[in-house]
């Protein structure tokens, strides 16, 4: 399909704290690439020159104050408008050069979202600052996700993405800082919004450029984001394994009290028996609740899908960033 770039309103976001090494030539190799597009560098509290390099480059500089790549992300997707978003990070890893590919979808309506993914690329798992360690945490959260949302995704935290109005406008940015991405993958799996993953190469940051994560400390966020993303999203599935746990453990124990009754007529072993009914009475109130979550969450997600449609498409000749 052809099209015509300049019949949209393109929008470059990228979040940046300390990049002064590489913030310059990301925002170059951006503008190479889609020359008509507007670049929005959002400095987070950077205590170098990278607010001064942006600028210099022909960015918009934007401050953000509360520290955190969501709550970035957040002041970005609420100050921002645009047909079509492209949001990488500023450190001169993601290729510019296949922004257009990246957009391509979404303006055909073929994705809401998409990502570049890093994993089915060796580049990813050559790149010195993630380690053997960083490319196996991404693999496991992966495959946890895929179980849970039953897909077949390759790249759950990738910061190379591209995204429609429709789901910048609508989607609930909560995570405060690398989670995030992780949180859109997963709203979006759960709201059933349409992704499509393009392989990207995925290059070393240069010398001088140091990264801001933290293997341990992300992943455990992360970690703990995917167990409230299953306690919010998936209440039944949650709250009835732990009611089927209770109830296996009461059965398990209370088995043999039972026949001792069958043959004695007495309760022989009174605490244990008294452990089995609460265990049993734990595990139909927590079904109880995986239940009530469960209708709310059916309602919720009806009345995402009400606001999610009262934005359109983004049509050829007309932008739609101010139509609502």
């Amino acid at each position: 399909m052809n099209l015509n770039i300049n019949d949209y309103k393109l929008a470059v976001l990228l979040p940046c704290y300390n990049e002064d090494v590489t913030i310059g030539t990301v925002v170059a190799n951006f503008r190479q690439a889609l020359p008509d597009a507007a670049i929005y560098v959002f400095d987070n509290n950077s205590s170098d020159r990278t607010a001064e390099l942006a600028q210099k480059a022909g960015a918009l500089v934007v401050g953000e104050t509360r520290q955190g790549k969501g709550n970035v992300i957040r002041t970005m997707f609420e100050r921002i408008d645009a047909d079509i978003y492209i949001m990488a990070d500023g450190d001169d890893t993601y290729p510019a050069e296949i922004a257009l590919q990246m957009i391509q979808p979404i303006i055909t309506g073929e994705a809401d979202m998409t990502v570049g993914d890093r994993l089915s690329n060796q580049s990813y798992q050559n790149a010195a600052r993630r380690g053997k360690l960083g490319s196996y945490g991404n693999y496991f959260f992966t495959k946890i996700v895929n179980i849970l949302f039953r897909c077949s995704l390759n790249d759950i935290f990738s910061g190379y993405r591209a995204f429609s109005r429709k789901f910048v406008k609508t989607v609930p940015i909560l995570s405060d800082g690398f989670q995030v991405e992780t949180e859109m993958t997963l709203f979006s799996l759960d709201k059933r919004l349409k992704i499509i993953e393009i392989p990207i190469t995925f290059k070393e940051r240069p010398e001088g450029s140091e990264s801001k994560l933290n293997t341990f400390r992300d992943g455990f966020r992360i970690l703990k984001m995917i167990i409230r993303i299953c306690k919010d999203y998936k209440p039944l599935q949650t709250y009835g394994t732990v009611a089927a746990s209770f109830a296996a453990i009461s059965l398990g124990m209370g088995l043999p009290i039972i026949l001792d009754y069958l043959k004695t007529g007495l309760v022989l072993r009174f605490p244990t028996a008294f452990l089995c009914s609460s265990l049993m009475i734990l595990a139909m109130l927590s079904l109880s609740i995986g239940l009530i979550l469960h209708t709310v969450t059916v309602h919720s997600k009806a009345a995402y899908e009400k606001e999610f449609k009262r934005y359109a498409w983004p049509l050829p000749g007309k932008s739609q960033s101010n139509d609502q």
